[in-house]
């Protein structure tokens, strides 16, 4: 009885060290448990380099059917990769890898006239093309696209250009190319001008008081440009106030600015 139940104990003994063995060294060393490698960052990278790339990181990697195109990559290489770059895998995980087509895909060029400047970009961005240069001419619509060319002729919505091309706007500058002559607002009370010049097409400017005991405070002494000069609306024009010796009239102006 005593041998069998040495028996059974060596057995037992021998059983644990083996199951030990396989959990603790054999296992851990055959799956690499509790290791991981960081992907890299592929994107960019040539096909015939990324072999040598990874191999070196105990990685693999397979190209995908998938179809995509950036103009910020340069053609056939990477452009998407799964998993993404910084995440934790074990080695000889595959990464798969998504290339830049040697072909930009033909897309219908958006209309971007008469959208503002802001929104003409985000159109671009969302339509895969890029925003070149931003040039302005006299026209009222501030920053409103007035044209859109490509490679030096202006192209029109609906036509088909490629993924990446690059387009060139113009846009108003808000101010037109109106000229008149500059009219008299001498005399004029300042409230009162101020609203003939946003009917004109122009803007108040600086406004300078200044003590004049022959004209009632609030009427314009002079202004610049002065009467006759050539302007174009949009432009500013600079004017001085009389006011009595205490300001009074500032002060009430400035009371009422604050109120509003």
């Amino acid at each position: 009885m005593k041998k069998i139940l040495l028996h059974l104990a060596l057995i037992a003994a021998l059983s644990l060290a083996l199951l030990f063995f396989f959990f603790n060294w054999y296992l851990p060393s055959a799956t690499h448990f509790g290791e991981s490698i960081t992907v890299p960052d592929l994107r960019g990278m040539e096909q015939d380099e990324i072999q040598g790339y990874l191999s070196s990181r105990d990685l693999r990697f397979e190209i995908t059917a998938d179809s995509a195109f950036s103009p910020e990559y340069p053609i056939q290489s990477v452009i998407k990769q799964y998993p993404q770059p910084g995440e934790q895998v074990k080695r000889n995980r595959k990464i798969y890898l998504t290339l830049n087509q040697a072909t930009p895909p033909s897309i219908p060029m958006p209309d971007l006239v008469d959208v503002s400047l802001k929104n003409a970009q985000l159109i671009l961005q969302s339509t895969g093309l890029v925003l070149g240069e931003i040039t302005y001419k006299p026209d009222l619509a501030q920053n409103a696209v007035l044209e859109q060319w490509y490679q030096g002729r202006e192209i029109k919505p609906g036509e088909p250009i490629n993924k990446g091309s690059v387009i060139n706007l113009v846009a108003g500058d808000g101010l037109g190319n109106q000229t008149f002559d500059v009219p008299s607002f001498v005399n004029m009370d300042l409230e009162d001008t101020e609203f003939y010049l946003i009917g004109i097409g122009l803007k108040a400017g600086g406004i300078f008081y200044e003590f004049n005991d022959s004209l009632r405070p609030g009427t314009i002494i002079r202004h610049r440009p002065e009467e006759g000069e050539e302007i174009r609306l949009g432009d500013l024009v600079d004017l001085w106030v009389a006011d009595d010796a205490e300001g009074s009239y500032r002060k009430s102006r400035v009371k009422k600015d604050n109120q509003e």
